[in-house]
Parts: C-alpha cells; structure tokens; sequence
C-alpha cells in the first residue's frame, strides 16, 4: 500500500490564542522585554505536528481584518468579542518569519474567515486523494467531517489530543448525520461567536428535536406538533434560527485554488531560523526545530490516527497549559563523577580550594533545613565537570567547614539562603563571598521566573531535570532518600554545572548595566542576613493565641445570632449564595445587584463596603468575616508552625519574588500580620522575646518613601518641611489648604496625609475622593492644590514618565531596575498602569534598597561587638529584635545610626524606636 497523502490545515489564530493563555500566570518575556508565549507555543504546535504526524502537506490559515458576509447580513456577529491582546498582536510579524523560514504557507482570502479557507481547501484536497486533517478545537468544523476528513483537536492540561472522525462527531453531537451538525449548532446558537439560536433551546432539546425532526426545516415545517412554550419559540424564533443556522454554516465554495506543490512541506531555510530564534532566545527550542522533517521522509502508511493521541502534560505541553513535551535533555557527561570515600573527597576539596571559585549544591531530605538530612554534595569549578561527594554527615560537614568559612573563596549557587541555613545547622558559618544566580537573574530580570530549569534553557541552550522530574508527582512521588545514589549524582552535577555556565553569563550581565555593586554590596551580603534571622525565628506565646481563640470564636457566634436575627432567617453566613440570595432577594438591598460569572450575587468587600449606610447587617457581616478571617489565617494557623526543636516559628524570606526590590515572606507570612484594626493588632501579643533576659526592639523609617520623593523631586516645599522637623502632612495640609499650620485640624492633617502617600502610587481624583469621602470635583481641587504648593513634584513625575518612555526602565537611588514594558503600549490601561509604576517603583525600590542596606550594616556591627542581641524580622520600613536587656543602650545606639546613615538623602531619615514584652508593645 502507497504512502497517502496526508494534508494538515492550521486553524491559525485558534493555536495562537491557545499558546498565548496558556502561559497567562507565567508569560515568557525575553531579555527585550518581547512576550514570546504565542510565538513560542505556536512554534512547539507546528514541530509536534510535523514530527509525530508526519504531513506531507500543510499550511496555515489566518482571518484577516476585511469584513466577512456574515459581520453584513448579522452585525452582532462575533461583535462582543474583546481586542487582540498585545502579546498576541506583536507576536504575528514573529510568527510570519517562522513560516517564512519553514517554508510553509500562510492562507488567507480577504472576505471569508479561516474557517471558509479550510472548509474549502478541505473538500478540494479530499477529491484529489489527500486524507485531510483540519487542526483546531472550534467544533464548527465537525459538519466538514467525512471520509477523508477530520478534525485534529489539541488537548488541554486535563484532555489529550483527539482526532474526530464520523463516528466521534455523530457519538459527540448525539445526531445520525454529520449534515445535522449545521442543524445542531443553528438551533443552540453559539455565545462565543454571538449566534442567538432559537431562544429556549439547548443541547439537549436540539437533540430531541434533531431525531424527531431531522433538520432545522423540517422542525418548521411541523409546528404544529409542538406544545407550549416550546412551540411559541420555534415559531417566533424561525427567522433567527434559519439565520443562525447560516451563520454556522462553513463556506466551502472559497475562490482560492488549491494547489497541491504549493502546500507541499518543503526543507527549512535553517540560517533564517536560527537568527529568527537567536532574536526570540529560543535556544532550547532551536535543535528540535533544526531536526523536524520535511518531504521526502516516510508517513505514516495507515491514515488512521489513535482515537487519543496522549500527550505529555507538564507549563507547556503542545496545546495545553504546561511545558514543553520533549526536553532536549543534556545526558550526564562522561566528566560527571560520584565520589565515595574520604580520601577522594578530600583531595578533590583541596583542588576546588586552589581554584578559589566553585558552584555547590546540597542534596538534602527536605526543604525544612531543621529537619533537613544530607545526603550528599555536588560540587562543580568547571565546564561539565561535576563531583557528587556523599559521604557520613560528619565526615562531609567537617571537609566542608575550613573551606566554606575562608572569606577569598567565591561560593557560587542557586538559593544559597537555604544552603547556608543547612550548613549552619552543622556549625558551618559560611564566610565565603557569594554568588546566587537566581539572585543575580532576578535583579537582570525581576518580572520573569528564575528557575534553574528556565535559565538553563533560555541562556545555555539545553535543558536540564527539575525536582519534579527527579521525584514524580502526586502518589508517584518519591522521597529523595529513596533515590538511588547514581541518579542523584548525575541530576545534582547537572545542576552544578549549568549554575557554573551561568555564573560568568550573569556576572558579565551586572556589570554591563552598572548593577553589580547592587548586587555584591547589597543583594548577597543580605542573603547571610536573612539567612541568620530565618535560623533565629521568632517565639510564640501559643497559650496566649488559644485563649484569643475562644474570644473570637465567642464573638463570631454572638455576630452570627445578630446578623441572623437581623436577616429574619437562618442561613448559612459562610456561604456567598446563600448570603447574596438574603441581601438582594429577601431584603432587596442593591436594586441591580453585581452578579459572579457563575451567576450568584457579588457579595465581596468591596460590593458589601457600598451598601454599608443601607442596613446594620453589612457592617455586621464585615466583621464576621474579619474576626474569620484572622482566626483561621493566623490565630489557628501559627501554633501549627511552631518548630518542635526550636520552639519557635521560622519564616522564609523571599529576596526575588517582588519586582520593586522589596522582601516578602512565606510559611507563615509575618509581613501580613493585621495592623489595621484592634482585633488584628493583637494578633502581634503573640510574639515574644525568646526568654526573660530578652524583651523586643522595634525599630521604624519614619515616612521614608516621602523622604526618598522629597530628595528626588528636590521640591523645597518638602525639603524645607523635612529638614525643618515639621510633621509632613500638617504641613502640607497648611499650604494646600492655605492656613497656618496652628488652625490645621485632624480632618485637614488626615486627607493630607491621603493625598501624599496617594501621590506616590499616582492616585487619581477618584481615588482620592473615594479614600477621604469628598466629592471628585472637591478631590481633584485637592490634587491641584497640592501640584501648586509643591510645584516639583508634579515636574519628578513628569520626568520620570518620559524617562521611562524612552528608556523602558527606571531605576532607584541604588541602581535597582524596574522594566515597564507597557509603558509605550497602545492599551491605554496597560500605559496608565506602567505610569504609575514609573512614579512609583523609584521611590518604593530605593526605600527597599536603604533598609536592606540598613541591615547589613546592623547585622555587620552587632557581630563586631559580639551582641547576644538577634535581628528577627523585617517587615517593610520595619526591623524587630531580639533584644537582651543588658544591650539596651548598645543596641538602641547602634540600630538608630545604622538606620538613619544608611544612605545620604536631602533630607534627614528618622527612626522610631520602640521596647516591649511583645511585637505589639514595641512597636
């Protein structure tokens, strides 16, 4: 039997949306700052499909922009729909010089949509012997399946490909025809494409009324056997539907030919490819395109396609949500090595010793470092040249330790945090410089990911395993101990030898853009500080969050009889539905209640914070779910965390997760412990001093992100103000509402304070007015008061508007970047977004950069003099310590001129201090 010709038919812009979203949460952005997703699914979708099966045809077929007969005759047709994303829009020219360079064709008629352009070169192809594979998940295009025609529907995260056939589409749709599937989608209509239907009728009902009836003429033709409603529909809907049916209906009669040489899959222009990917930075991707085949390669002698084409799922599979599907997985190299004695580990230790720079990975039981068991390292000063030492514990830590506390040595890594964590625990006090690549990539790149995995790929052009890989997932997931050593070995020395490949790519990256000293005077010395305050934790009073417990839970209970009470009848408050049903069926408090997508009333904060002048209830269900909220969240919450070593809860600090440079923290996030309110301020009578010889210090920037934008903007209104003592919003409120400073009530002091810190993150009059309660008209005359009384500021940030317009980027005091790459964008809410962090990501960045400068040098002279003293938290423009009584002084001194000569700024910084028996006192 001869090979058949076998046509496949892109459905263009349905795989283009589909790569784009797929990576919605996590978008892939080059080093330009382009947002490759669709471009990059796109591309894995034509591989996979030419690799696997083996067209000896194919092209790809777009809409255009020209209006199709169906938008004139129905102009609600497809008229909802929302604009072109932009990564979607700037992807396209992309995507024509991949097919440009693949020498595949790109379809179109002006006119029709791709679907008329299929559906015609479908048919055509079928009677010139093709077997015809029309790629895309629209089921439209079930009514062209026949014989010689199907329909190649990619998968998603949870469903594998599938190819329709006749018996798929009739088993699918419930029909006895493929002709009834026209009649099927005319009679339900279509919400995605704006196709009405015959009002009343749904899946089911179209089907019932397909096997009675046969077609959408025949139902028509007898309603006179209808009852009811349904008949009053059919009958009044028959104009709509005979519409709807036409609309529906693929065009197959195309004026475009088909020719047969044209469609052939011909070889790759391959030096085109290459410089279209080393642009796009699709170096991991490149191999495989370089080996998909062309004409005369062998197909598949049999036209049948397996029903379900399974395919790997991991961020981008072919058509789902995932990963790629086949990695170009480096093999461990021969120079990979496993060493199991003492005296071999020891001679190798010396050699990485002389050679003064080194990449090291633990290979460690858990990700809790107090509970962590290692079970080997590996160690790698050299291209693809790697050493796993696992050896006892002890004999391992006791090489280790001479070497990693000699300060010349350059230790190179990936989350070094938790590696010094680990070596701390085995008396290891890591001396050595550092160099963290995901540290180094985040301050290159702080909006994109910094997996080694990703890194690997986009920089050095192979692809490497990722935990996930080594251990499986879900019931599959092996423990790491259970791992036999080999595989071990070779996954951690691939590990170490590409974070050593990356260590001179990165360094040369830093110093290109003049952020190095950022990131060795600031970024790595902080890592060991945050490395000691993780180690240290922080003591909980859990007898006192048990008795808080039973407060609050008293409390709920009596606001739930109340809200009961006032509703007239029991429900269940913790359920939205229910919830919504009361307030806006029963009590009908909002007359055009906001609806979810589900369909179920809006009763989020922000609907319920409208109603709460309509009725008591609101302001009693806020509450409920306040007190809720905290119980859950922290009250119950932080006893489960407390360590059974230590006594104490251990958080992790993030130093590359927020891209203006600030830390954030996790497992539990003490940075988002309730300040707001009393209930949740007490929340901070739970954190105590680790013993009776301690009491806390809570050390604070007083209003440092206006002293940043005072010495920025060099606005005298507000240097004067600073350098003059003056409280900062009494004295703005004196100049914007032109009064002395001595008639300036709490009301006044209170809408000035909204207005300065409003400023920095570019509030609008709404929002302005929203906040303190005043007209937009009184909002807006506000804002321009205060334009006028400090004239430079509105001139800083104009400047740094157009600065960033022209350099896509800005910077703060220290250096740090912030990339905005909408900041050109034609979305005008996109723009006015990236404006905003234009004025914004300076100020916040630079008082992020000054308090982590802050710390180094608290941390480096506490450690000077030998305090017993410990640095506990940070949270924002705030340091908690573990203070021994005896150091009061010292301490106070020490932190207080740490703190304010951090940096020199126009204006002095302040710091507030305060002592307590617990975080709430203190502070």
């Amino acid at each position: 039997m001869s090979n058949p010709k076998k046509l496949f038919l892109l459905d263009a812009f349905a795989l283009i949306y589909r790569a784009y979203f797929a990576f919605i949460k996590n978008p892939r952005i080059n080093s330009k700052g382009l947002n490759t997703s669709a471009i990059f699914g796109f591309t894995n979708t034509l591989i996979e499909v030419i690799n696997k099966q083996n067209p000896t045809h194919l092209a790809v077929v777009f809409d255009t922009k020209k209006p199709t007969q169906r938008h004139i005759d129905f102009p609600a047709y497809k008229a909802h729909r929302e604009a072109m994303p932009e990564g979607i829009s700037e992807a396209l020219p992309y995507i024509d010089k991949l097919l440009e360079a693949m020498n595949i064709p790109k379809l179109y008629r002006d006119g029709f949509e791709a679907d008329d352009v299929i559906g015609t070169l479908a048919k055509k192809a079928e009677q010139e012997g093709f077997q015809v594979y029309m790629m895309t998940s629209d089921k439209d295009f079930a009514q062209l399946v026949s014989e010689n025609i199907f329909m190649y529907r990619p998968g998603n995260k949870w469903q594998p490909t599938t190819v329709w056939g006749i018996p798929e589409v009739l088993e699918k749709f419930e029909i006895q025809k493929v002709d009834q599937v026209i009649d099927f989608l005319g009679m339900m209509g279509d919400t995605a494409d704006n196709i009405p239907g015959i009002p009343g009728v749904g899946k089911k009902t179209a089907q019932k009324l397909i096997a009675e009836y046969g077609s959408m003429e025949g139902l028509f033709e007898n309603t006179d056997k209808l009852k009811g409603k349904m008949k009053e529909n059919v009958e009044e809907g028959k104009e709509i539907g005979l519409q709807s049916k036409q609309l529906v209906t693929i065009i197959t009669d195309v004026p475009i030919e088909f020719e047969e040489p044209e469609l052939r899959l011909e070889p790759k222009n391959e030096e085109a490819i290459k410089s279209l990917f080393e642009e796009l930075e699709f170096r991991a991707l490149l191999p495989r395109v370089l080996a998909s085949k062309s004409n005369n390669q062998e197909t598949i002698v049999s036209p049948e396609i397996p029903e379900k084409v399974e395919i790997k799922q991991g961020q981008m599979d072919l058509f789902s949500t995932s990963e790629i599907v086949e990695k170009e997985l480096k093999s461990a190299p021969i120079n990979y090595k496993t060493i199991t004695t003492f005296q071999e580990a020891e001679k190798i230790l010396a050699s990485f010793e002389s050679k003064k720079k080194f990449t090291i990975q633990l290979c460690t039981t858990t990700a809790n470092f107090l509970d962590a068991k290692n079970l080997g390292v590996s160690l790698c000063c050299e291209k693809e040249y790697a050493y796993f030492i696992s050896l006892p514990e002890n004999e391992l830590f006791g090489l280790l330790k001479p070497l990693l506390e000699k300060e010349q040595i350059v230790l190179i890594g990936n989350d070094l945090k938790f590696q010094i964590k680990v070596l701390a625990q085995n008396n290891i006090s890591v001396k050595a410089q550092l160099f963290d690549i995901g540290i180094a990539h985040y301050l290159l790149n702080p909006d994109m990911r910094h997996d080694l995995s990703i890194l690997t790929e986009n920089h050095l052009s192979y692809s490497i395993n990722t935990l996930e890989d080594l251990r499986g997932k879900g019931k599959l997931k092996k423990e790491i101990a259970s791992i036999n050593q080999q595989e071990l070995s070779n996954f951690f020395n691939q590990q170490t030898d590409a974070i050593w490949q990356l260590y001179p790519i990165f360094s040369k990256q830093l110093e290109e853009i003049k952020i190095n000293k950022l990131f060795t005077e600031i970024e790595m010395p902080l890592t060991k500080v945050l490395a000691k305050m993780e180690v240290e934790g922080f003591r909980i009073d859990d007898k006192m969050l048990a008795e808080y417990a039973i407060t609050l839970s008293d409390e709920i209970e009596k606001i739930s009889k109340e809200i009961i009470k006032l509703s007239g009848e029991e429900f269940n408050i913790a359920s939205p539905k229910q919830l919504g049903e009361v307030l806006f069926e029963k009590m009908e408090l909002a007359k055009k209640a906001k609806k979810t997508k589900s369909g179920q009333y809006s009763t989020s904060e922000e609907t319920l914070l409208k109603l709460k002048d309509k009725h008591p209830i609101i302001e009693q269900i806020l509450e409920y779910r306040e007190i809720k909220k905290l119980l859950s969240t922290y009250i119950l919450a932080l006893p489960e965390l407390i360590s059974k070593k230590t006594k104490r809860i251990h958080t992790t600090f993030n130093q590359s997760v927020a891209a203006t440079g600030r830390l954030s923290s996790i497992n539990p996030n003490l940075q988002n412990i309730p300040i707001r309110t009393e209930r949740g301020r007490k929340t901070r009578e739970a954190f105590i001093p680790r013993d009776e010889n301690f009491t806390l210090l809570a050390a604070d920037y007083s209003q440092i992100e206006l002293r940043i934008m005072a010495s920025l903007s060099k606005d005298e209104g507000m240097l004067q103000a600073f350098n003059d003592g003056v409280d900062i919003h009494t004295a703005t409120a004196a100049k914007v509402y032109k009064v002395p400073i001595s008639e300036i009530d709490r009301t006044m002091r209170s809408n000035a304070k909204s207005v300065n810190f409003g400023i920095i993150y570019g509030i609008s009059a709404f929002g302005l007015s929203q906040n303190i309660g005043v007209s937009r008209t009184e909002a807006k005359q506000i804002i321009d008061g205060y334009f006028k009384e400090f004239p430079k500021v509105k001139e800083y940030m104009d400047f740094s508007i157009e600065k960033a317009r022209e350099n896509e980027f800005v910077a703060t005091i220290l250096g740090r970047r912030r990339y905005l790459k909408d900041i050109n964008s034609r979305n005008g809410m996109l723009r006015a977004m990236a404006e905003r962090n234009a004025i914004n990501a300076p100020i916040q960045g630079s008082a992020a950069d000054i308090i982590k400068k802050a710390m180094i040098d608290v941390q480096s002279e506490m450690e000077k003099q030998n305090l017993k003293s410990k640095m506990l938290l940070q949270v924002h423009d705030e340091l908690v310590f573990d203070m021994h009584k005896e150091e009061e002084n010292v301490l106070k001194n020490l932190v207080k001129q740490n703190m304010e000569n951090a940096v020199e700024l126009d204006v002095p910084l302040i710091t507030q201090l305060g002592i307590g028996n617990n975080w709430l006192e203190a502070h």
